[in-house]
């Protein structure tokens, strides 16, 4: 079958495959659509969620599940084969970066695949809160905008400024070599309390110069 030599050639077993990516020449999207069917009935691709498959990494399928919701998300909206689109944001960069111990229930990201300006997904039960960047994300600017985004809501994730939260922006910012001409080619796309947070928390000292 064209469709299985298609997926056998470009994913390997138990990697997420989105029907959406699916593209033959020459196949329409419907006979791409039954093809799948047919596959997963004659055990040759699993359906992990709507719109989403996998090759099992036996002929015999165990029923164990190869991958999580949170990985499928990754893929789909933050990062894959290298190409960056998106980054945690909110409450789930947050704790991540140890401002707040509070564990959101819903995982927040920020990706160019939002889809509109602020809407919820569901992944094998999951929910996802996608939110719309405010300019496109790439491999060169995604930390710096996570940075800006974090610090747009710092009162929310923090009472007040203190060492803790200082020295968990700085640790982020030199693991990331932010520059400071680069936090400037962004900054204006944000509130100008950011500028203050910045200068409060003396995280101008903390970006590299050059």
């Amino acid at each position: 079958m064209q469709l299985y030599s298609y997926l056998e050639k470009n994913y390997r077993p138990c990697e997420p495959i989105f029907l959406a990516d699916i593209a033959i020449s020459g196949t329409s999207d419907a006979n791409i659509r039954q093809s799948i069917k047919t596959l997963c009935d004659m055990q040759k691709i699993v359906r992990y969620d709507s719109g989403i498959y996998y090759l099992p990494a036996t002929s015999k399928l165990t029923g164990e599940v190869p991958f999580s919701a949170s990985h499928v998300a990754k893929i789909k909206y933050i990062e894959k084969s290298g190409k960056i689109f998106g980054y945690y944001t909110g409450y789930t960069f947050a704790n991540k970066l140890g401002l707040t111990a509070h564990v959101p229930h819903v995982q927040e990201i920020t990706t160019n695949n939002a889809g509109g300006l602020c809407r919820t997904v569901s992944i094998r039960g999951i929910q996802f809160l996608l939110r719309k960047p405010r300019t496109e994300i790439t491999h060169a600017n995604s930390s710096i905008l996570q940075l800006l985004d974090a610090l747009k809501d710092f009162d929310s994730y923090v009472d007040k400024i203190n060492d803790n939260a200082r020295k968990q922006l700085v640790l982020f910012i030199k693991q990331k070599k932010i520059k400071k001409a680069r936090v400037n080619e962004y900054i204006s796309l944000y509130p100008d309390k950011v500028y203050r947070t910045i200068y409060e928390l003396e995280l101008h000292h903390a970006f590299a110069q050059k």
